[in-house]
């Protein structure tokens, strides 16, 4: 079956979902939808592997290692985006790169892609060795993405400048193949146009339904480089607002990136379908 649309970020696997993923999940595929499970650790990542094992088609993974997990690290509520206080936060216990560890799960099928990774500044115990600790752990990943040949799955966060400067120096001619995604995108024109230039692709979540900050680099972005995810459990769309996030959602981002973009819903649903594929070759 083809589907409707697909969530290039949802977490699935993770604790929020723990008593009721696979009801989550078929809702999602009975509705036309597909998805990407994205891991951001050992352990997530691994899970994600096994979420998509589950299904005969339409789930997959990425593995990876985010770079708030670099180091140790409390994350509340307010810095996840979670209008939902059920949800909580979460503390990291800090986790070297393990190339090998990460390089044999991207072996499996079902991953098609490498991280989440990136870059993160919004808030660092340790500046100075937090950066250093974030860009030695996504340079692997680059390095690791090239040698399997699937793409990236890029965090960003109060870290543009940094992160455009290592992409460049590993993807400064556009080639045929998509190096990856810029997910949850919360960069300048600017910085588009430059990760553009670079061949990446953005997509954009729940949070264009009920903030207009994002309205002018949508439509900046051609239709043919924006894909659509719910970063689940995390910052639900309206009109769900307040409720834990799920992939079932991602309807409301296309309608809204419709309204945004001044184009039919069915057009947004046929190009970002069309994206998806083509990045991570599903």
């Amino acid at each position: 079956m083809n589907p409707t649309l697909i969530d290039v970020h949802t977490h699935v696997q993770f604790h929020a979902f723990s008593e009721d993923a696979d009801a989550v999940i078929r809702r999602a595929l009975d509705a036309g939808v597909w998805m990407v499970t994205v891991g951001t650790q050992k352990d997530t990542s691994r899970k994600a592997i096994g979420i998509a094992e589950r299904y005969q088609e339409g789930v997959y993974a990425t593995v990876g290692l985010h770079p708030i997990h670099t180091e140790k690290s409390y994350h509340d509520e307010q810095e996840l985006g979670i209008a939902n206080k059920e949800l909580g936060g979460f503390t990291s216990r800090g986790e070297e790169i393990d190339y090998a560890y990460y390089k044999k799960l991207a072996m499996h099928p079902r991953v098609v892609g490498i991280g989440e990774c990136g870059l993160d500044y919004y808030r660092i115990a340790n500046k100075e060795l937090g950066i250093e600790k974030q860009k030695k752990a996504f340079i692997e990943q680059i390095e690791l993405s090239l040698e399997v040949k699937k793409p990236l799955m890029v965090h960003c966060r109060n870290a543009f400048k940094d992160l455009i400067e290592i992409l460049n120096s590993y993807f400064p001619i556009r080639n045929s193949r998509s190096p990856g995604i810029i997910h949850f995108f919360s960069g300048t024109t600017d910085d588009a146009r430059r990760l553009l230039d670079l061949g990446f692709s953005f997509s954009f979540g729940g949070v264009i339904t009920f903030a207009q900050d994002y309205d002018e680099v949508i439509r900046y972005i051609p239709l043919e480089r924006i894909l659509v995810e719910t970063d689940a459990p995390y910052v639900a769309p309206a009109p769900h607002r307040g409720k834990r996030n799920e992939p079932s959602y991602i309807e409301e981002v296309a309608k809204k990136l419709a309204e945004v973009k001044n184009v039919s819903i069915m057009d947004v649903a046929i190009e970002t379908t069309k994206n998806a594929r083509n990045v991570f070759g599903i």
